[in-house]
């Protein structure tokens, strides 16, 4: 059987880093040297090329131009190559998974995004084994199929779907965690797939390839004292299409009646409010207690338990498609690539 062709992409990040031998400063990374700086990767049972931005990105950088660049190359790419690794800063990652995941409708083919914590040249990094594991996650085929059809972020021996993870720890090699949605692989001493919770695409559908986000977002985070002039001033802005509120627990906010009736003035003028708890872990239910029916009585959308990451490439995604107004809120509680169950 012919080997799998794979697409490093890199934007830039720690992992592709190395110290200057002499000044210790870090510097970029040459990816067209990858063999010969990890001579592991000849082991695979691929085919490996390179991509790079022209200018390596610091994640924190990172905004939907970039996005759309990512998503272009995998488009140019999509007929050439059976799977996709995008090397990303680890700031920011969880955001640009989530974004790729709604930008790449019917996608057929693994799309690996990883990163890490140390520079690839460093004694002690964990560069190699996240970058060497996601390629070999990529390239993992039945009866000449990828397995993995989605948008996935592996590290630290874990493959997550994209859209459901946050960033957890600056410190540790566990930096993400995935918690309303299991793991879709493990790398062990064997790599274990859990083929029920992986996103099925129909191998027939042709990729389509929306580029359109709409920024005109905000996030507001709920807090004990929370003034009306601070909630009244960020309503007000004449720019805002979509705002996510992130509130406590399932979803409960105050109901002091000011902070309702801003709300329901904000909807009526058309602004989409999107509620998504500040838990890590759990889900939305408007109307399991009396702090949370006034937000589902005015119209307030349901995030269930997305991810605030997801939910802001969500919001961008579906206002860059100019979704009717009549319609957004059945469209954005409906899971469209697996970000909410």
């Amino acid at each position: 059987m012919q080997k799998p062709n794979i697409l490093l992409i890199y934007t830039g990040g720690t992992i592709g880093m190395i110290k200057d031998a002499d000044t210790g400063a870090l510097k970029a990374f040459d990816f067209d040297s990858i063999l010969t700086r990890i001579p592991e990767i000849r082991l695979l049972d691929c085919n490996i090329e390179t991509i790079s931005f022209d200018e390596p990105l610091d994640s924190s950088n990172m905004n939907p131009k970039y996005w759309a660049d990512i998503a272009q190359i995998i488009e140019v790419n999509y007929q050439t190559f059976d799977g996709f690794v995008v090397l990303h800063g680890s700031d920011t990652m969880s955001y640009s998974a989530s974004a790729l995941s709604f930008m790449l409708e019917n996608l057929t083919k693994p799309v690996i995004f990883t990163g890490s914590q140390l520079p690839i040249g460093d004694l002690r990094t964990d560069a190699k084994e996240n970058l060497i594991t996601s390629i070999q996650m990529a390239s993992l085929q039945k009866d000449g199929l990828p397995i993995i059809r989605e948008v996935g972020l592996y590290f630290e021996y874990k493959l997550y779907r994209g859209n459901r993870t946050t960033k957890i720890n600056a410190e540790h090699f566990e930096a993400f965690e995935s918690f309303n949605y299991p793991n879709l692989a493990e790398s062990g001493v064997h790599l274990n797939i859990n083929t029920e919770y992986l996103w099925r695409t129909k191998l027939t559908n042709q990729l389509v390839v929306r580029k359109k986000m709409n920024t005109n977002i905000g996030i507001l985070k709920l807090f004990p004292g929370i003034s009306k002039s601070l909630v009244e001033t960020i309503l007000s802005c004449k720019t805002l299409e979509g705002i996510i509120l992130e509130t406590y627990g399932a979803g409960n906010a105050t109901n002091e009646k000011w902070f309702v009736e801003l709300l329901q003035n904000s909807i009526s003028r058309g602004l989409h409010i999107i509620n998504v708890s500040q838990c890590a872990g759990g889900s939305v239910n408007m109307g399991q207690y009396e702090t949370s029916s006034k937000l589902k009585s005015i119209g307030v959308i349901s995030g269930k338990d997305i991810t605030t990451e997801a939910a802001v490439a969500k919001l961008m995604y579906l206002l860059g498609e100019n979704i009717a107004h009549s319609e957004f809120k059945k469209t954005f509680e409906i899971s469209l690539r697996g970000e909410m169950t």
